[in-house]
């Protein structure tokens, strides 16, 4: 199978590194289980967008940012079971190769330059899964639809919009697992 994989709080926990540098930046006290929207701002209401968003482009900010416990381990043996794994991201183009070098490929060597599609428009990109913790990223697309829990999806009915929900890698290689099956049994 061709796997489609979304980096930020799929592969990596860029929602808890975030939180906790705008806080120590702007003295906040914001927590990660706060953000229950897909803007970030939203739980700072004393700063502005460009403050909440800024601090991500902020040099060092990258190497803040921690991989998902049994990402790279979950990854590997996908790959080693013969499937194309792609990482699809929305990056900014002004962040990428810091993204790339300080998170991507310090924690996940194994990928390569080869397997990342950056892109706003997922649905435009042709997989049999994709793998994400933005539902506007698997709503409508032409894949099985895995989303990863995050605190601004937790009330988000998956189930009755097509969609897998899963809370870690090891429920996702497992829905891998059914999703091979069928597949196979569709033969």
């Amino acid at each position: 199978m061709t796997i489609l994989v979304d980096m930020d709080d799929t592969i990596e926990q860029l929602l808890q590194a975030w939180v906790r540098a705008v806080n120590e930046k702007y003295r906040q006290s914001a927590r990660y289980e706060d953000i229950r929207s897909w803007d970030v701002s939203a739980a700072f209401p004393d700063l502005t967008w460009e403050q909440v968003y800024g601090v991500t482009a902020e040099p060092g900010f990258w190497k803040t940012v921690e991989p998902i416990p049994g990402a790279a381990e979950a990854l590997q043996r996908l790959m080693r079971d013969g499937h194309d794994v792609y990482i699809v991201t929305a990056t900014t183009y002004r962040s990428v190769p810091e993204k790339m070098d300080d998170l991507l490929f310090r924690y996940f060597p194994f990928l390569s330059w080869d397997q990342v599609i950056i892109t706003k428009n997922k649905q435009m990109i042709r997989g049999d899964v994709l793998i994400d913790d933005g539902i506007h990223n698997l709503e409508g697309g032409d894949y099985a639809k895995i989303l990863m829990t995050a605190p601004h999806n937790r009330d988000y009915d998956a189930k009755a919009n097509g969609m897998i929900r899963v809370e870690n890698w090891d429920q996702i290689e497992a829905e891998i697992r059914k999703l091979e099956q069928a597949t196979a049994g569709s033969l």
